[in-house]
C-alpha cells in the first residue's frame, strides 16, 4: 500500500470516528431528558425536584385510575389525535394525488401555499384561528382544537404523500385500466397500495404532531376540558407528580413496542416476498 493510500485510509477513519462521535453526542442530547423522566417515574417524592428514593407506587396510583383528570386528558388527546389523523390522511391522499397528477391553473399557487402552515410559526396560526372563532362566535372545545390540528397536519400529509407518488404509479394504473378495471377499482386496488408507505408515514406524522401539540391546543381549548400536553403544562407550574412521569413512560414504552412490532412485520413481509420470488422461477421451470 502506497503512502498516499495510507493517508486516504487514515483520513476516512478520522472522518468515520468524528461522525460516530457526533452521532453519539446528538443521541445523548436527545435521550438524556427521556431517561431522566423515566428514572424519576420511580422517585419516592411528592414533587420531582430531587431524588428521594426508589418506589413503584406511582405506577400503582396510575393504574388504580385514581387520577381521573390525567386519564380524561389522555383519552381526550387520543380522540382528537385519531380524528385529526384520519381527516388529514384522507385529505392528504386526495390532495397529493391531485397536485401530482393533474394540471390546472392554480396548481403552482396551491403548491406554494401548502407550505405556509409549515413555515409560519404555530403561535401565529393559533392566534389567527382564535380571532376567527371569536369573531364568528364559535364556542371553544374539541371542534376548534380539531380544526386547528388539521390546519397544520394536512400540509404535512399532502407533502409526504405527494413525494411518494412516482411515474411507476401511472404505469401501473394504465395497465390496470387496460386490463378492464374502472377508475374506482384502479384507485382502490392499485393506487392506494402503491402509495401505502407514504400514507402510513403521513398518518404517523399527523398523529404525532396532533397528540404532541401544546400551542394550538392551549389557545383553542375550552374551559371544561384540555389535552394531555396542556394539562401537563399547567401542572408544571406547581411541580409535576410522579404519576405524570409514569404515564409518559408507559406511552414511550407503547410507542417503542409499536415500532418494534412494525419492524418485525416488515421483516416478515420482506422474507415472505423473497421466498415467493425464489419459488417463482422454479414453478415456471
Amino acid at each position: 500500500m502506497t503512502e498516499q493510500n495510507l493517508k486516504r485510509v487514515r483520513k476516512k477513519r478520522r472522518l468515520a470516528f468524528l461522525a460516530d462521535l457526533y452521532a453519539v453526542l446528538m443521541y445523548t442530547l436527545f435521550y438524556i431528558p427521556v431517561a431522566v423522566m423515566i428514572v424519576f417515574s420511580f422517585n419516592d417524592a411528592k414533587r420531582n425536584y430531587s431524588w428521594e428514593g426508589f418506589t413503584t407506587g406511582w405506577y400503582g396510583k396510575l393504574f388504580s385510575f385514581s387520577n381521573t383528570t390525567l386519564w380524561d386528558a389522555l383519552v381526550y388527546s387520543l380522540i382528537i389525535a385519531v380524528l385529526a389523523t384520519v381527516i388529514s390522511t384522507v385529505i392528504g391522499v386526495l390532495g397529493g394525488i391531485g397536485l401530482k397528477k393533474f394540471e390546472f391553473r392554480t396548481k403552482k399557487f396551491i403548491n406554494m401555499m401548502i407550505y405556509v402552515p409549515i413555515i409560519v410559526p404555530e403561535i401565529v396560526l393559533a392566534v389567527a384561528m382564535l380571532i376567527i372563532f371569536i369573531t364568528v362566535g364559535i364556542k371553544m372545545g374539541m371542534g376548534t382544537i380539531l380544526i386547528g390540528h388539521c390546519t397544520f397536519c394536512i400540509p404535512y400529509a399532502v407533502v409526504t404523500i405527494k413525494g411518494r407518488i412516482s411515474g411507476d404509479n401511472e404505469t401501473l394504473e394504465e395497465a390496470s385500466m387496460d386490463l378492464g378495471a374502472n377508475r374506482i377499482q384502479t384507485f382502490v386496488r392499485v393506487t392506494i397500495p402503491s402509495i401505502m408507505p407514504g400514507i402510513m408515514s403521513a398518518a404517523f406524522l399527523s398523529f404525532t404532531l396532533s397528540i404532541d401539540d401544546v400551542v394550538m391546543s392551549n389557545m383553542l381549548a375550552g374551559a371544561s376540558q384540555s389535552t394531555l400536553p396542556v394539562l401537563i403544562l399547567s401542572l408544571n407550574r406547581t411541580g409535576l407528580s410522579g404519576d405524570v412521569n409514569a404515564l409518559t413512560t408507559v406511552m414511550i414504552v407503547c410507542m417503542v413496542a409499536g415500532l418494534l412490532v412494525q419492524s418485525l412485520i416488515r421483516r416478515l413481509i420482506s422474507k415472505r416476498r423473497a421466498k415467493e420470488g425464489a419459488l417463482l422461477p422454479q414453478e415456471e421451470g
